[in-house]
């Protein structure tokens, strides 16, 4: 099997996802992987009808049941008594946001699915709307910056970490920049379900950025402590690759649109929140107890 997906889609020039479908593709297991798609820019770019540029079973669904689908799926997998591994990918719409409730669900009940989040931090698909992955002071159609706001005020949510509380086998964050580091996950997370893979994939035209520059974004946020590469491991968390000497936020935000009119105290602010969490993620592996003891 050449991958996944063939040429032929439409993905953006730059994007991220398309980075990270190719590189899962290689850590697809040799019986093969039926795949759930929730309705995202993945989905609209490699199956406008009447073509796909899938190349194994592929089933488009509704924005929130990528993870409601897949459970049907492996309970028909079991009765038919086939080794074949499911995975389910969504957006971070569709995981965070309108996708989790079903998610939750899945987890819950155990299912033999690896759910994989290709995170482009908004609702790109449908006009760059803000998510609950949208980081704190990005400016999107719905969290605009401009003289009396600074674009989102909070927070992203710790996706990861709520998937972990539901104390499944496996839960790892990933990156397009670091591939064997991405392809490893990916093959634990199709033996350890049900399980959780949070891939950063950086979105030229969401982020406004240079469409050469994807991969070196998406270093940049590892490098720069935005983005920590991880995992969580029947309950223990293990960081896979240690920044001691981080580079300043300010090198990851300046080289991309969408936080250009933040300032100083902005910067700072995000600074110090990136600074607290990567210490706080190293006490918790440090203390070398179950993430969910912490």
């Amino acid at each position: 099997m050449n991958g996944m997906i063939a040429p032929g889609h439409t993905m953006c020039a730059g994007c991220g996802v398309a980075i990270a479908v190719n590189l899962i593709s290689r850590a697809t297991p040799k019986d093969g992987v039926i795949v759930s798609c929730a309705t995202s820019c993945l989905e609209v770019t490699t199956s406008a009808y009447p073509t796909t540029a899938w190349n194994v079973p592929w089933i488009h669904c509704a924005f929130e049941t990528a993870a409601s689908v897949a459970s049907g799926v492996d309970a028909a997998v079991k009765k038919l008594g086939k080794p074949w591994k499911i995975m389910a990918i969504a957006g971070d719409g569709g995981t965070f946001d309108i996708g989790l409730q079903s998610i939750s669900g899945m987890f819950e009940r155990g299912h033999n699915v690896t759910q994989v989040c290709v995170d482009n931090e908004c609702y790109a698909n449908t006009g760059v709307q803000r998510s609950g992955a949208t980081p704190f002071g990005s400016s999107t159609t719905t969290s605009p910056a401009g003289k009396q706001s600074i674009g989102k005020t909070e927070w992203k949510k710790p996706f990861a970490e709520i998937a972990a509380a539901h104390r499944i086998p496996y839960v790892a964050s990933a990156s397009i920049a670091y591939p064997p580091d991405l392809i490893a996950k990916m093959k634990k997370a199709f033996e350890k379900q049900p399980s959780f893979v949070h891939i950063h994939c950086p979105c030229p035209t969401g982020w406004k950025s240079d469409v050469s520059k994807t991969v070196d974004i998406s270093r940049l946020a590892v490098e720069t402590g935005m983005w920590v590469l991880y995992e969580i491991e029947d309950g223990v968390l293990k960081i896979t690759k240690r920044v001691p000497d981080r580079k300043p936020v300010e090198e990851y935000l300046n080289i991309q649109g969408r936080f250009k009119h933040l300032k100083e105290p902005e910067i700072k602010k995000i600074q110090d929140r990136t600074n607290a969490e990567y210490r706080r993620l190293e006490t918790i592996e440090d203390s070398k107890i179950k993430f969910w003891g912490v």
